[in-house]
């Protein structure tokens, strides 16, 4: 793993006010320490979590901002590694002793979060990255680089149906919105061996669901005669939608015990139908990307079950253009920046 004694003059694409407009940004990558690796980035996808930190929807951007926590390089030419959205934590308290550092009170987020030294982080839409070797993972040979967004769409809908138990062989489980989140948790709830119903405010999406990505049915969420039908059917759902919409719908799809998980991040808080829990004995519950353990064993999981976002691969000068078809959700389902080749 390169070790370098002095700063690394880095170049990226940052975003300066809230316009959403990113452009070409010097800037220096911190002394690279004893535990640190040096790595030259590849690819790196683009998140919905992107653009809201680009336009400051939440509130905490800190700019100039280079966005980015999909990424996967190359220290040597022959180790690839991966990085997700978080690049550091306090190693100490009970959530990272239990590899939950995705929930750690000192979570540092790989763009637009802050070391502890007061420093910006920088995200991978750049040449170049210096991160903690706790906070890499393993790229395995046969899973191409360009499968980036598994970093942060994969893990982030893997981990949920994990630990709520809604990866059982023979389990229906519901998955809200066919996006850059949605898709990737069709594709672990199949290859866990569920029944996936899609769940879309839209009815073109129908096809696309069940001939492209291989669920087995589909429900529109507007059309009140499909989910009177549907009442009572599902073990889970995964919603990744990051509009604000009515969740009492989706709640009334669970059978008794059925989870409702919430991975989107809406700007406003949703509203909850209390007696629609208490009818059914029904958990809601959030979930959010990973931590390195779990992310390692994602990683591991899609190679051996060839599981791969999909993906439309832009040069890094696209970005803009990207970000644009980004907001109309002009994208199936993931842009990818090849930054190596650009």
């Amino acid at each position: 793993m390169e070790k370098s004694h002095e700063n690394v003059k880095a170049f990226g694409w940052a975003a300066r006010d809230t316009s959403g407009v990113l452009s070409p940004f010097n800037f220096s990558r911190r002394v690279t320490g004893e535990k640190d690796v040096q790595f030259k980035v590849l690819y790196c996808g683009i998140c919905h979590t992107d653009l809201h930190q680009i336009k400051n929807d939440w509130g905490i951007t800190k700019y100039p901002i280079i966005p980015g926590h999909e990424i996967v390089g190359v220290v040597t030419e022959v180790e690839k590694i991966g990085v997700g959205y978080l690049v550091g934590s306090c190693r100490k308290c009970d959530n990272c002793a239990n590899d939950l550092e995705n929930y750690c009170p000192g979570l540092i987020i790989t763009a637009n979060g802050t070391y502890s030294d007061g420093a910006i982080t920088h995200g991978g839409y750049s040449d170049l990255m210096v991160v903690n070797e706790h906070f890499v993972v393993h790229w395995p040979e046969n899973l191409p680089m360009e499968a980036a967004p598994l970093l942060c769409a994969g893990v982030t809908t893997y981990s949920p149906l994990k630990y709520f138990g809604l990866d059982k062989p023979g389990m229906h489980i519901g998955v809200v919105g066919l996006g850059g989140l949605g898709h990737m948790a069709v594709k672990f709830a199949k290859a866990f061996g569920t029944k996936v119903t899609v769940i879309s405010t839209s009815a073109g999406k129908k096809d696309e669901a069940i001939e492209r990505l291989g669920a087995d049915s589909f429900l529109v969420s507007r059309d009140p005669d499909q989910m009177q039908a549907a009442r009572g059917s599902l073990d889970g759902i995964i919603d990744t939608v990051s509009a604000v919409h009515p969740i009492s719908p989706l709640l009334n799809l669970l059978k008794t015990n059925g989870k409702l998980v919430m991975v989107g991040a809406p700007e406003k808080p949703l509203e909850l139908p209390v007696f629609s829990l208490l009818a059914g004995r029904k958990l809601v519950a959030g979930s959010g990307t990973g931590g390195l353990k779990e992310m390692q064993e994602m990683v591991n999981f899609a190679a051996k079950h060839n599981i791969t976002p999909d993906v439309e691969v832009v040069p890094m000068d696209y970005v803009n253009t990207a970000l644009e078809r980004l907001v109309k959700s002009d994208v199936k389902y993931r842009f990818v920046l090849d930054i190596g080749n650009t």
